[in-house]
């Protein structure tokens, strides 16, 4: 018997919309029928010719705008895309949310980075001159490869202002330093500047009130609104006379806009002229003096000036002033260049923040990827539910253009309300993401740029969200689909299988990373010292009060009972602020210049820090010939060469120095690098002694000792705020930068398993209620709530081990690569790639595991009672 025709069914299925599946079956007969009766090729013509034949009637009654005619993107469609984008969001709540939630996640991130790269490209550009500043650097060739320093001698910034006129608009000297400012009852520390009169011309300071050329007065001083604020209120501070460091009494001439953040002088409290260093006759010596090192030179080039040329022309001007066998060699470092490129090695610029900038930038769009690919796989499980509704439009001639249309509205708008979620959670996340990276970013909500890129940034994720989709399921053939016939098969899943491995090696990677991160920061944590921190105190003498009065301080210390021990130096416990390249000793050779830091210290220093004596003693005050003496550590020891130091004599300044002892190496500066060759002399010249070591008592508390400590030296110092700083708080700010790098690795990857979570989730759910007929039949037959489990959630499992096997070299090689610029370093176990393994194993079979039971605890009977 002939069945329906083909206009007959499709009129049947435009006026029952339902009744799809009687349509199906009845189409497949009749096209089956036709085949029989006149071959494929001419059932495949004359089906063809029933739908238009269907269509025509309709195009005739609506002949004024007829529906075939429109415009892909005409206005009309386009609205209709969104309108029907719209109504599929709300017919599938759950994945939409899943897919909403994963793209706003991805693309807080994508934006939170965007901010923090834009913060660090912006970086000193606040300053208007900032393309033609530069600071002088100087390389020296010693023993251990060429070094560059940042400390050069005061009369280099004289020689390069008046004979290179040609190439430099200005030069200026500078020295930082904390002093304490003090107004009437106001009194605190700030850490400013001494600097030539140009500083503030040079820097483009913005002023609020006075003038730039106020340093030339070298009794004037420029302030900070911050500081002025703290100092005067809301009184207006020009032409009053504050006192800097117990010492100057100097008037302001000039209140500028505190710097931002992203800048080098982002804590300029204060500009001071350089004079003021100069005012005491001990201190006159740097004006001429080419052999002190203790000041930065700034330079600003004329604008016919390159910095490459100008760095050839003043190579060699050290080696007009001072002989030294480190062939010192001068070179400008420009200032765009100085917060991300400012690691050298061997003379070299290598890098330094901008391996962070690229490293977090692939971070980001890997995370955003990872948000595009959960849209991908989920919009692609779908697909066969969508089969039919392709079939349809195509067969009532829809072209493929206008089905790509629909499917990029959809992804357009998922990804638009993903936006405008993502700007929420980035505003909430903010002062915490800033907390964490030590910034003080902000939302652009003003600047046009931000707001262009976000629209090219939602077409962008759209496009890419959306292609795979569009592209894949408007290739569907409405013959197949209509027939019943159209089966995905097996090589559909590929695709979605590939994105999964995708998701999880770069999530696994970033777990391997963050681990290997903290691994070496307390791997470092652990090295050995050679001296005690704990209950250790620094106190900076920045005022004259403190200064040839150590006998007097100690003594009523002691007799507080919070006080172990104390003793003074020339640089805090943490740091080395000194050192030497022109030590000799038996045996050195000739050609050989070897630097070393150089610590003056009183006797009981030893005692204070706690170092650890290997061969020889320490200094005494019973013996007067140790002012002529030195304490070398095991670094120091090793430069040299010397079998047996103690005894030996080394030669400095033209003075010879007798070595009387050996100490362990001691930590000072950064924990991951070798400890420094350390050459310890006694030196009772008070003048060159800055810091004040306290050894608490451990058996006070140290509230109590504190507050016994501020009562003797407001006695001793009452002009002067008690200020002091743990030896362990500043011994950790060493880890701050590679703390901060983990923590937003931490962070990072974080997110990414939860994205990648989110996905597998998504695709759990769809597997289940795709297979919930099967899991029916299964447990009819006896299968239990365990093997349905192990069923659905071995082909995830499989996939994750598959991520792991592909990220761990991945992971390995750039690892390994980070981890050379340290010295000091752990090493790369294979238990940091088992760990990311299983817990990424772990926290997938907990993510499917919710989906995988639900279904398997399902009635059967509910799940086959269609059949």
């Amino acid at each position: 018997m002939k069945p329906p025709r083909l206009a007959d069914q499709l009129l049947k299925l435009f006026c029952a919309p339902h009744r799809l599946e009687e349509v199906q079956g009845d189409l497949h007969e009749e096209f089956a029928w036709q085949v029989r009766r006149v071959g494929e090729w001419r059932a495949r013509w004359r089906y063809w010719r029933d739908v238009l034949g269907f269509l025509k009637p309709f195009a005739t009654k609506r002949k004024s705008t007829p529906y075939y005619s429109y415009s892909s993107l005409s206005p009309v469609m386009v609205r209709n895309y969104f309108k029907t984008a719209w109504r599929n969001l709300l017919n599938n709540k759950g994945y939409s949310a899943i897919n909403i939630i994963g793209l706003s996640v991805g693309m807080a991130v994508a934006m939170l980075i965007g901010l923090w790269i834009y913060d660090e490209l912006s970086f000193n550009q606040y300053h208007q001159n900032h393309n033609r500043i530069a600071q002088v650097l100087e390389n020296q060739t010693l023993e251990e490869g060429i070094q560059t320093y940042g400390a050069l001698p005061f009369p280099l910034s004289r020689e390069l202002r008046t004979n290179y006129p040609d190439d430099f608009k200005t030069v200026v000297a500078n020295s930082w330093a904390e002093q304490i400012l003090a107004y009437q009852d106001q009194k605190f520390t700030r850490r400013g500047s001494f600097a030539e009169p140009e500083f503030p011309e040079m820097f483009s300071l913005k002023m609020r009130s006075g003038s730039r050329s106020g340093l030339k007065d070298p009794a004037s001083i420029l302030l900070s609104e911050s500081v002025a604020k703290a100092l005067f209120g809301d009184a207006d501070p020009l032409h009053k006379t504050i006192k800097v460091g117990n010492k100057y009494n100097v008037q302001v001439t000039g209140v500028y806009e505190d710097l931002p953040h992203n800048t080098l002088f982002q804590n300029l409290g204060f500009v001071a002229p350089i004079e003021l260093i100069f005012s005491e006759d001990k201190d006159r010596l740097f004006v001429n003096n080419w052999r002190s090192s203790s000041f930065e030179i700034f330079a600003q080039l004329n604008p016919n000036s390159r910095f490459d040329d100008v760095s050839r022309k003043i190579r060699d001007v050290f080696r007009h002033h001072t002989e030294s066998k480190s062939k010192p060699a001068l070179f400008l470092h420009p200032m765009s260049r100085w917060h991300l490129y400012s690691e050298f090695k061997n003379g070299v610029s290598t890098g330094g923040r901008i391996q962070f900038v690229w490293l977090f930038g692939i971070i980001g769009g890997f995370v955003l990827l990872l948000a595009c690919i959960n849209f991908m796989n989920l919009s692609t499980a779908r697909s066969q539910k969508r089969a039919k509704e392709v079939g349809i439009r195509k067969a009532i001639g829809s072209q493929r253009s206008q089905i790509i249309g629909q499917f990029f509205s959809e992804s357009f708008l998922v990804v638009a309300l993903s936006f405008v979620l993502s700007l929420l959670l980035v505003q909430i996340a903010l002062p915490v993401f800033n907390e964490v990276a030590g910034k003080q970013m902000a939302m652009l909500w003003s600047d046009a740029r931000f707001w262009l890129l976000s629209i090219g940034f939602i077409l962008f994720t759209g496009l890419v969200a959306g292609s795979y989709p569009a592209l894949y399921l408007s290739s569907f053939q409405p013959i197949k689909v209509l027939k019943g016939t159209f089966n995905l098969g097996r090589l559909a899943t590929i695709p979605r299988k590939v994105l999964v491995v995708v998701q999880f090696t770069v999530s696994v990677t970033l777990i391997i990373g963050t681990i290997l991160v903290f691994r070496q920061i307390q791997f470092a944590k652990n090295r050995p010292l050679g001296y005690n921190y704990d209950g250790l105190i620094n106190i900076t003498m920045n005022t004259p009060e403190l200064q040839g009065r150590y006998d007097r301080l100690r003594n009523e210390l002691l007799a507080t009972g919070a006080v172990a021990n104390m003793a003074e130096a020339s640089s805090p416990a943490t740091n080395i602020w000194s050192s030497a390249n022109n030590l000799d000793w038996r045996g050195k050779n000739p050609e050989q210049t070897s630097a070393f830091g150089t610590i003056c210290v009183t006797p009981e220093f030893g005692d204070v820090v706690g170092w650890k004596i290997k061969e020889g003693r320490g200094f005494s005050r019973q013996f007067s010939t140790d002012s002529m003496t030195f304490v070398l550590n095991e670094a120091a020891v090793k430069q040299t060469g010397l079998k047996k130091p103690v005894g030996e004599t080394i030669r400095w300044h033209d003075q010879n120095w007798k070595v009387i002892g050996v100490v362990k190496d001691m930590v000072m500066t950064s924990p991951f690098d070798p400890v420094v060759p350390t050459v310890f002399m006694m030196n009772t010249r008070e003048r060159t002694l800055n810091f004040i070591h306290i050894k608490l008592n451990p058996a006070m508390s140290a509230g109590m000792a504190l507050e016994k400590l501020e009562t003797v030296f407001e006695k001793i110092n009452p002009d002067a705020p008690f200020e002091y700083k743990f030896a362990d708080q500043e011994f950790a700010t060493k880890f701050a930068a590679e703390e901060r790098i983990g923590k937003l690795a931490s962070f990072f990857a974080g997110l990414a398993i939860f994205i990648s979570c989110l996905g597998i989730f998504g695709l759990a759910s769809f597997i289940a209620e795709q297979r919930t007929k099967e899991i029916g039949v299964r447990k009819v037959l006896g299968a239990s709530v365990a093997n349905l489990w192990g069923l659905l959630s071995k082909d995830f499992v499989l996939l994750v081990i598959i991520s792991c096997v592909i990220s761990s070299p991945i992971a390995w090689y750039f690892l390994n690569d980070w981890l050379q610029k340290y010295e000091y370093r752990t090493e790369i176990s294979w238990w940091i790639f088992a760990a990311a393994g299983f817990g990424s194993l772990f926290i997938t079979l907990l993510t499917v595991s919710f989906q995988s039971i639900k279904a398997a605890l399902m009635n059967p009977v509910k799940s086959l009672r269609s059949e």
